[in-house]
């Protein structure tokens, strides 16, 4: 028997012998469902209490009783069997697929259904899951991060991929890096705070924080992706229009086996030193006409922000299009 209140659920298991096994040797199994949803997870007598928020006391639920089945069946539980509930169905993929039939698109993370708003949006979300790399360009505003580190989450809590790396240029601080006080990773949260905070909207806080520093979830300037070959990962470029041309050539290059990667940025706001040509202008000119690389177009009506951000937006394309 099952109950539940708003933020617990507790499940009976009549078999103590099989709830032992359940929940492994010193609980082990629990602690990688909590660490992968970051609930809570007691055990009280036959019944196991979960505490946390509601779309993922459902989930936890549903893991532990297909476990708790396969036990039942006689067959084993072990890390492999958990990572093996949390991942992508064929049935769940192709659901995902039938999803863009639909009027309605919906991303599912940890801590919310996120609902892209406008057409364009719906074909930028299509584009992140049915291309190897996508682009997506236009305004502050209209979604472009936002909706990438979505589908990032999605991916990782589905399995499809084993990592997220969301990474910036950090141009404003130049050559004055250096000087800014504090290790190099306080002189640089300042300018990823921005893909922070997409993450914190997806992931629940702990869960977030263990994954940071476990590096499951990579934040890092564009500077420290030299060198490195990215796999199974879900690798996102934002403020692309402040990468140098070499910059851009150099993080492309990095793609590896089973991995996405998603650019975003905006042509109108250039940060680079004057005569320095933008790697995201270079990229769209070179790469446009090549197959299975997205390019994804935003306008001012694709602003989800207050309405008189758009307003300013198109102020602003009226007066340089006049120009």
């Amino acid at each position: 028997m099952d109950t539940a209140t708003a933020n617990e659920i507790s499940i009976e298991f009549p078999d103590n012998r099989l709830l032992v096994d359940l929940c492994g040797e010193y609980d082990r199994n629990l602690t990688e469902i909590e660490t992968r949803l970051g609930v809570q997870i007691l055990r009280r007598g036959n019944n196991l209490a979960i505490f946390g928020e509601p779309g993922l006391l459902t989930e936890a639920q549903d893991v532990l009783q297909a476990l708790y089945s396969r036990l039942e069946q006689g067959r084993s539980v072990e890390g492999g069997d958990i990572d093996r509930e949390f991942r992508t169905s064929d049935a769940t993929h192709d659901a995902q697929l039938e999803m863009f039939n639909a009027t309605k698109v919906e991303i599912k993370t940890r801590k919310k259904l996120v609902e892209p708003r406008t057409d364009a949006q719906k074909k930028y979300v299509q584009s992140l899951y049915n291309n190897e790399l996508a682009f997506g360009i236009g305004p502050a505003g209209t979604g472009k991060t936002y909706l990438a580190v979505a589908v990032g989450v999605n991916m990782l809590v589905n399995g499809a991929v084993d990592k997220i790396i969301l990474s910036r240029p950090a141009v404003e601080a130049g050559e004055k890096l250096g000087y800014l006080p504090g290790d190099m990773k306080e002189k640089v949260d300042p300018y990823m705070q921005p893909l922070y905070d997409a993450l914190d909207d997806f992931l629940p806080g702990k869960q977030l924080a263990r994954m940071i520093e476990e590096k499951t979830v990579e934040i890092a300037p564009l500077a420290f992706m030299r060198g490195r070959t990215l796999a199974n990962a879900f690798v996102v470029l934002d403020e692309a229009q402040n990468a140098t041309s070499m910059q851009m050539k150099m993080f492309l290059t990095r793609l590896g086996e089973g991995s996405r990667m998603v650019v975003t940025g905006d042509r109108t706001q250039v940060d680079l030193p004057r005569g320095v040509a933008s790697g995201l202008a270079d990229a769209e000119r070179l790469l446009s006409d090549v197959p299975k690389i997205s390019f994804n177009y935003f306008t001012a009506k694709d602003v989800v922000r207050h309405p008189l951000v758009a307003a300013i937006i198109e102020a602003y394309e009226k007066d340089t299009e006049a120009g």
